[in-house]
């Protein structure tokens, strides 16, 4: 537990750093408007300018307050990028969303490791599980209330959640947990989960209960860092029904993702899971829109979908309910059938270390990288 919770205290020091220059401009805003008090207290006869000056100050506030609220944000703007330096949440993360973390299949390609255990129970870095870092990231986003869906040798993931975060969760006046919902039969619903989308149907009545605005569907075998609210954030400016976290990409694993195409807003105008030959090659972009430069943009010419979701509480509900009832998957069915639709779907353009822990040559090489020195490849 204490291993855990010491990764997830690490990346919120890293978190605290970056938001503290907001922070900061509040303070010298409440150190001037003291001074102007006291100016006022010390000199009778410029009390009425003091107050106007004051007046003044707040407006100023306001409008700054209203303009940051007003930015459009651009193809450009990455998650790791200073342009986006502070997410300005109203409300919270902690009380207006929902995070869903997705188990996974039966991990086969893991095999043997994952003979006993869900694929987001294996080791990583010795004293970690996979698991740890959507829950860290999570955490450190402010988001305490999460779920994650399993069905697949979940007794090694079922321990070492409640050994980790069972009592480390929530707050005061939040409460949070970490919970495990297992796949299970019904009178209503026979099968065990058939893909994502029908694990996230099959307890969107749980969900549907939580006071919330967003769900945010991750994966639990990826290995990455990611402030989840610059992710909403986005989600929000934009008005999105859905937006879809995105990263450039190869042509040699272009092939294994879900590929898309946006317009100069961050819309996704097409997309396609998993193309090949010619229809691969119809995906291709000019990926320098993403800011990258002429020789990286030519080495990875596609965008390519992370598998991490954040989704309006309302679109939610009627995309797997009423508009794909019968589909399992996101990346194949819903993602494309939204875009189809003309719903609002929106990329979140991210362009830092990520790595899916799918295979045995990823998880040796991820766990090589991390130790590399002077810099290791996730940090």
């Amino acid at each position: 537990m204490a291993a855990a919770m010491a990764a997830a205290a690490s990346t919120a020091t890293g978190a605290s750093v970056r938001l503290s220059g907001g922070r900061a401009a509040r303070g010298s805003f409440t150190g001037s408007t003291a001074q102007v008090g006291s100016s006022g207290t010390s000199f009778r006869g410029t009390g009425v300018a003091a107050v106007s000056s004051n007046v003044s100050a707040r407006k100023q506030q306001q409008q700054q307050q209203q303009a940051r609220r007003r930015v459009v944000v651009s193809p450009r703007n990455v998650s790791d990028s200073p342009v986006v330096a502070e997410a300005c949440l109203d409300p919270d993360a902690s009380r207006s969303v929902l995070g869903i973390i997705l188990g996974g299949g039966a991990g086969s390609r893991l095999y043997p490791l994952t003979k006993k255990r869900a694929k987001p129970a294996v080791p990583l870095g010795a004293n970690y599980r996979l698991i740890d870092i959507p829950v860290s990231n999570c955490i450190n986003s402010n988001i305490n209330k999460i779920y994650v869906l399993t069905q697949f040798n979940s007794a090694s993931l079922n321990r070492h959640l409640s050994r980790a975060y069972a009592s480390n969760m929530g707050g005061y006046k939040n409460e949070g947990f970490v919970e495990v919902l297992a796949a299970q039969q019904s009178p209503e619903n026979p099968n065990w989960f058939q893909g994502t989308a029908d694990a996230v149907r099959q307890y969107l009545w749980l969900f549907e209960e939580a006071q919330v605005l967003e769900y945010v569907i991750l994966a639990g075998d990826h290995l990455y860092r990611m402030d989840y609210q610059h992710f909403i954030q986005v989600h929000r400016e934009t008005n999105a029904d859905i937006t879809v976290a995105a990263l450039p990409m190869d042509e040699a694993r272009a092939t294994a993702f879900g590929l898309m195409k946006i317009n100069d807003q961050g819309r996704i105008i097409e997309f396609a899971e998993k193309p090949s030959g010619d229809a691969l090659r119809a995906m291709q972009v000019d990926t320098t829109v993403l800011g990258l430069d002429a020789k990286r943009a030519k080495e990875m010419p596609y965008i390519a979908s992370m598998g991490i979701y954040v989704v309006s509480k309302e679109a939610m509900i009627s995309l797997l309910r009423n508009d794909f009832p019968e589909a399992n998957d996101f990346g194949s069915e819903v993602i494309p059938g939204a875009t189809a639709m003309g719903m609002n779907v929106q990329a979140y353009l991210y362009d830092g270390y990520w790595e899916d822990i799918g295979t045995i040559e990823a998880f040796y090489n991820a766990n090589l990288g991390i130790t590399k020195k002077p810099v290791p490849d996730f940090r």
